[in-house]
């Protein structure tokens, strides 16, 4: 469970009755998100109130009467998912900064400009997202979200998502170093060891970052990695 100093209320109001608990700010978005996490490191009492701030309990009664049971289990959740996460004003713009962050990085990372091949630099998608006039909603996820802003995008900008398969080369004096370095920048599909020790794999990757993974093949392998992309 989280500290009671740092805990925030979450609250809903049903049948006349107001239902309180203390939850963590950040893991209760995130949970009203779809996050799966779980109950006892979002609260900071394992206790539904009527007032939090003077300690007042719900009586069994009034649960029942909205909930059908008393269990706290079954009832914290759906004061989260259902009621006001009351967040303070800072938290509530840090968390939406960050969820905007968000969504343009996966769209800088996934999607290209059709015309150019290249991808959109963030800056130029965040701007695009003001003359849009993109809201983000802190409680939808970033999927949902991705698929709302490139909607709103797509009369400014011309936005195409796509992947790159692109054959590997890794020369065997950099492969024990560079296996797992690309096996975490990409998805590998197939792979082959060479009688020399070079390393020769086909991998995946969002179109947006074909220039950062260049990068990371050259610096992996002092420029002798060979890449090439495939139809």
């Amino acid at each position: 469970m989280i500290s009671l100093e740092k805990a925030i209320t979450a609250r809903l109001e049903s049948h006349g009755e107001k239902f309180e608990i203390l939850v963590d700010p950040d893991l209760a978005v995130r949970f009203r998100q779809g996050e799966k996490i779980e109950l006892e490191d979002m609260v900071a009492a394992l206790q539904v109130f009527s007032n939090a701030s003077k300690g007042t309990r719900v009586s069994d009664e009034a649960l029942a009467k909205v909930f059908h049971t008393t269990e706290f289990a079954e009832i914290a959740p759906k004061i989260i998912q259902k009621g006001e996460i009351h967040l303070t004003a800072d938290q509530r713009k840090q968390m939406l900064a960050e969820k905007r962050r968000q969504v343009i990085t996966f769209i800088a990372r996934n999607a290209i400009n059709p015309q150019t091949g290249l991808p959109h630099p963030p800056q130029r998608i965040e701007m695009a997202m003001e003359e849009a006039r993109v809201n983000i909603d802190l409680y939808k996820h970033v999927d949902e979200l991705v698929k709302e802003t490139v909607k709103a995008l797509r009369p400014i900008l011309p936005i195409k998502f796509e992947e790159l398969r692109i054959a590997v080369k890794i020369p065997a004096d950099y492969t024990p170093r560079a296996f797992g370095d690309i096996q975490s920048a990409a998805t590998i599909e197939r792979e082959e060891w060479q009688k020399d020790g070079s390393w020769i794999c086909l991998v995946k990757i969002p179109a947006g970052i074909q220039g950062d993974f260049y990068s990371l093949v050259n610096r992996l392998t002092k420029g002798q990695g060979e890449v090439k992309i495939l139809d």
